[in-house]
């Protein structure tokens, strides 16, 4: 009787192991921002409305596929921010701002919650997906940053898609560096860098930032987007983030890493720690905003401005999208 029971025992303990890693290979999720800034209801007709809810859409889907069919959160996160890098609509690829000079100069960066191991990219003016490129410095060399011609030179190397620099052109791009030259001191209003945050089914974290920087940048500018712990950071150990906003002040206050710093550190829950870091930023005088995704799939936006596009799909499989403040 002892070893029936004994044998009952066993079989329900391995039943229970096996629907707890059941469990666990479901717990993943994905998150992505389009950028904060003057994103207001009244300013945007249906149409564009419908364009934007349907690009931020396609872009979460596709990343969430891939998580969904057993590809990693660094798969993920490329997938997601090509989908908006090939978009018109965001400030990144295709979208890009321009520069004082007229050019679009592009910054990306990836990191691997993982192994720690990151790569980013500033400057570039002929790679189509710049995350790509973060992607593969991070991969195939033994560096963590590479810029301008040399970042080209290495993409094409690599073998990555290269393309003439009119590709960027988008009409409202540069009707934008116009205006914000006819008011010389006037800040660009809206910020359209992209972001993506994930978690996959072996339980690893990884963030992605892609940008064109702020309309009207002189003198080779480069914000937070590329730069590892400002713009972009992953650790499985706490969370990974993507921010978007005001660059130089995300830089000063090394926002990204500060969000995981606090979680391990302060034991703050994302939440926590996204909106404690927002209010930083604001305090130093910027403005813009985050999204973070913790260890256990949990997601939090937070941002500081009239809006920022975003979307997530949940560890429970829920779609949200959203565009303004609620």
């Amino acid at each position: 009787m002892n070893k029936i029971i004994l044998l009952l025992i066993t079989l329900l303990l391995l039943n229970c192991k096996s629907e707890q890693l059941k469990g666990e290979e479901n717990n993943f999720a994905i998150a992505i921002h389009g950028g904060a800034g003057t994103i207001l209801k009244q300013n945007m007709t249906p149409e564009q409305e419908s364009e934007y809810r349907n690009t931020l859409e396609k872009a979460i889907r596709t990343g969430h596929d891939v998580l969904k069919n057993g590809g990693t959160s660094l798969e993920a996160v490329q997938k997601a921010i090509i989908v908006m890098e090939d978009s018109p609509l965001f400030n990144a690829g295709k979208g890009a701002v321009f520069t004082n000079e007229g050019k679009n100069e592009l910054d990306a960066s990836i990191m691997d919650g993982k192994t720690l191991k990151a790569g980013a990219v500033a400057g570039v003016t002929v790679v189509k997906n710049p995350i790509v490129l973060a992607y593969t410095i991070m991969e195939k060399s033994p560096h963590v940053m590479l810029t301008n011609k040399g970042a080209e030179a290495f993409a094409k190397e690599q073998g990555l898609e290269i393309v003439d620099p009119s590709y960027f052109y988008t009409e409202k791009a540069f009707k934008a560096l116009e205006k914000v030259k006819n008011k010389e001191k006037e800040k660009d209003s809206k910020f359209g860098t992209v972001g993506c945050v994930a978690l996959d089914k072996y339980g690893n974290l990884a963030a992605g930032t892609s940008t064109g920087g702020m309309t009207n940048k002189k003198w080779n500018r480069v914000g937070d987007s590329p730069i590892i712990g400002a713009g972009t950071y992953a650790n499985n150990k706490t969370c990974a983030v993507s921010s978007t906003g005001w660059g130089e002040f995300f830089i000063r206050a090394t926002v990204a890493h500060d969000i995981s710093a606090m979680m391990e550190y302060k034991k703050l829950k994302v939440n926590q720690a996204t909106k404690e870091a927002i209010n930083k930023v604001a305090n130093l005088g910027g403005d813009g905003g985050v999204i973070a995704i913790d260890k256990k799939g949990n997601i939090s936006f937070d941002f500081n401005t009239a809006g920022m596009y975003r979307a997530s799909i949940d560890k429970s499989g829920k779609l949200y999208i959203g565009m303004y403040k609620e």
